[in-house]
């Protein structure tokens, strides 16, 4: 509750923190074009793949080099693969911190004043975790990364 109520004593800053945090790392628009760059490097690819597959069984040719340009293919898919499933990884990553910072700031907005009791829906919304130190310090930290030590 102390942590919570010196919180809300920069209640306008931290909100305006927290927007600010929200608009700077939770942005995924160049992440969602490089995903759509990356899918389509795949599609053209998989294409590319059933084509030289396509061409091997009609027409004779030499296999070792047929293997060879299949094999740079399947490579080349893999990276690709590869570097979109980061790109998803970073992209829900950073939806999640968004959503999570939002109803932060939601909820900040929606308390008025220090509190008198312990709210277990208020400390779930808010808080992020609790650190205790060698010497038995607490330092809460909150979700937009604020931490207050008690």
């Amino acid at each position: 509750m102390s942590a919570y109520n010196k919180l809300v004593t920069e209640k306008k800053e931290i909100i305006a923190n927290a927007e600010l945090i929200r608009r700077t790392l939770c942005v995924t628009d160049s992440l969602l074009a490089e995903k759509k760059q990356l899918e389509d490097e795949m599609s053209i690819v998989v294409e590319m793949t059933q084509s030289i597959v396509e061409e091997n069984a009609r027409v004779a040719q030499n296999q070792e080099e047929y293997q060879k340009r299949y094999n740079a293919l399947v490579e080349r898919y893999d990276k690709s693969k590869a570097r979109y499933d980061e790109v998803t990884a970073a992209i829900s990553a950073k939806e999640a911190q968004d959503e999570r910072l939002k109803n932060f700031i939601q909820t900040l907005k929606e308390q008025d004043g220090a509190i008198r009791e312990f709210d277990s829906a208020l400390w779930g919304s808010m808080a992020l975790y609790i650190t205790v130190g060698k010497k038995k310090e607490i330092t809460v930290t909150f979700r937009n990364g604020t931490e207050i030590l008690v």
